[in-house]
Formats: structure tokens, sequence, C-alpha cells
């Protein structure tokens, strides 16, 4: 059969073709190179290279028709923005690092998911890194180890103190969280531990303890949250009439449940009469709920337990702890607020903020 004209009826085919499936033709040779490339999602979507650009990095004016289209086209060819590409033209990786002493611990842990749940909102990934009680890890994470990778960091330091922080110069901007370091230099983000812990103390006052342990004070801690809190404690006693016994300040060996529970154990077994604790974190409460009951003592009926940070362990430990709750997602949003602000540009002196608390009551002083 003769054809007229000089495109062979292969060719029309397999043009249609090429139209029916060019998400898969793109994604296969996107497979091959490695790398699937801006211009492969603009030309899928059918939009320009920079429509799909200001979608990747979360452009608020785009309408949800071409946004929806442009993360289909996305989806579809699995592109992934590259991060190096995307430093040299806007000077941003969209990282940021979080750096805590452990994930381990749970009040960490939830500051964590709290703070990455936060960052998703703003199109914004998380680094998040442990320091492990290591004072040179800390530094690291002001000096070069997140240098070229990160926007900026938010740091919870336990070893750095004030004015080691404040003389070093970070190429990424900074937000501290805790109460160890407060630089004037450097935007940081805490709770006021003195009142809470003093509200804390006033709670177990009111339901009549008189004899209450301070659990407790921890050998080598230099995080600052220990101090104030123990300074709430002795302003309350003391506010109230209740004479300061040293004997019932306990101090551990770390920071583990274990050394709540030896701590507690050993204060019962020397004799050490009380009926209310109030422990500087939830792990501690638990320690102590299981040494008391260890003892034969009953909570709350001989002694009340009052825990710190608000964790999933004080939900369900037996019995539940009633416990001093800082906003966490507050803090996530207040600390990401600050250094988004810092990498947008502001230069000022360093911001501190105050973020709310309260008390949630639960069995273990009812």
């Amino acid at each position: 059969m003769a054809y007229s004209g000089t495109t062979s009826p292969i060719a029309v085919l397999l043009a249609l073709e090429i139209g029916r499936n060019r998400a898969g033709i793109l994604l296969a040779m996107g497979k091959r190179s490695g790398l699937v490339r801006l211009a492969d999602v603009a030309e899928l979507a059918g939009v320009s290279m920079k429509t799909v650009s200001n979608v990747v990095n979360n452009y608020p004016h785009i309408s949800p028709q071409v946004q929806a289209r442009v993360q289909e086209a996305i989806d579809q060819l699995g592109y992934r923005p590259n991060v190096t590409a995307r430093r040299l033209v806007t000077g941003r990786t969209g990282m940021v690092a979080l750096a805590i002493p452990s994930v381990d611990q749970p009040y960490f842990s939830e500051i964590a998911r709290q703070v990455g749940q936060e960052a998703r909102r703003h199109g914004i990934r998380v680094l998040i890194e442990e320091t492990l009680d290591s004072i040179e890890a800390e530094r690291a994470v002001l000096k070069d180890r997140e240098e070229g990778l990160v926007d900026g960091i938010i740091f919870h330091p336990i070893h750095m103190d004030t004015l080691e922080i404040a003389r070093l110069k970070p190429n990424a901007p900074v937000v501290l969280l805790g109460e160890s370091a407060m630089p004037l230099t450097t935007d940081h983000v805490m709770i006021q531990n003195v009142d809470a812990a003093r509200e804390g103390v006033e709670l177990l006052l009111s339901q009549g303890r008189r004899r209450i342990v301070f659990l407790g004070t921890v050998h080598g801690d230099l995080s600052g949250a220990t101090d104030f809190r123990l300074q709430g404690y002795q302003e309350a006693l003391l506010a109230a009439g209740v004479p300061l016994e040293p004997e019932l300040v306990l101090s551990t060996d770390g920071f583990a449940m274990e050394n709540a529970l030896d701590s507690i154990t050993a204060a019962v077994e020397a004799g050490l009469e009380f009926d209310g604790v109030m422990c500087r974190d939830d792990l501690f409460a638990v320690g102590a709920l299981k040494g008391l009951a260890g003892s034969g003592l009953r909570v709350p009926g001989d002694v009340a337990v009052l825990g710190w940070d608000d964790t999933a362990v004080a939900r369900y430990s037996t019995p539940t702890l009633t416990s001093i709750a800082p906003n966490k997602a507050e803090i996530a949003r207040v600390a990401l607020e600050l250094l988004r602000e810092r990498m947008d540009g502001y230069a000022g002196v360093g911001r501190h903020r105050i973020v709310e608390h309260k008390i949630v009551t639960r069995e273990s002083t009812l």
C-alpha cells in the first residue's frame, strides 16, 4: 500500500504512544540517568519550570488546580528537588537541624516530633542530631558540622554556657531551647521553670502534704533546669511557712528511671518520712512510683507524686501521673517562627520567649 506525505504510519503510532505514556518514558529516562529534572515535571504538567519551582518551594500564590497538576506530575515521575541546585539558586537547602541531648528521653523525643510537624507545615525538613552528653558534640553543632547542610539550627545545649555560645559565630541562624544558656545575642525559647515548680509544690501543699521530697539533683548535671526547679520548690515551701529540710532533697547518679528508683528506695529504707514527691521529670516520677510500690507505700494514699514534662509515660503509668506540662507544640511553633525570621534576614538582638505551662492532674495526686 502506498502512503502520501512524508510521515510513515509507524511514526504516527509512535508519536501517539509517546503522548499517551509521557510519564512512563520520562520516569524511565530519569531512572537511567539517576535524575528526574525540573523540566521533565514542567513538561508533563504543562506548566513553566518557574511554576514547578514555586510549587516545590510552597510559593503561596499558586491556584489549587495548578498546584494539584504539578503535584501529580511530581508524584508520577518521583521527582526530588536537587538540594545543591536549590542552594545555588535560593541560598537555602530547605532543611534545619534540631540538636538535642538524646531521643531516648521522652521530653526530647516529643519536642522532636512537634518540631518536625511544625516544620512540615512550612515545607521545611528537619535533620535531628543527638549530642549525647558530649560538650564536643555540642560545640560541633555551632561550629562546622552542619555548615552547608542546613539553613538554621534549633539547639538544646546542656554543657555549653552562655558566654561560650555568645563567643561562637555559627554560619547558620540559631535558636536555643532549655535553661542552661541564654546569651543576649541569640534567640531563646523556654518555660518559666521557677514558677512552674512553685505551682507544683503549692498543689501538693493544698492537699495537706507537708514533708515533700524533691527528686532530685543529679551528679554532674549542668543543664540549669534542676536548679530552677529546686528554687521554685524552696520558694513555695518558705511562702507556706514550711521549714526547709536538706534531707528531703534527694540526689541521683544519673537521669534514668533506675536512678530515681534507687534514690527513693534508699530514702525509705533509711527511715526518711515524707508524704509528697516533686520530681524533676516524668522518668524520675515513674521510678519513684515503682520504688514506693516496692516499699509498700500507696500512691497517692501515703505519698503524692508529681512529675514534670507531661510526656506519654505520665499518661500510661500506674497510677497515671500528675505532671507539669510545658506547651511543647508552642515551643516548637515559636522556635520555628524565630528561626525563620532569622533566616529571612532579621539581625536584631536575641529575643527570649516564655511559653506557657500548666499542671495536668491525674491519679498520683488525687
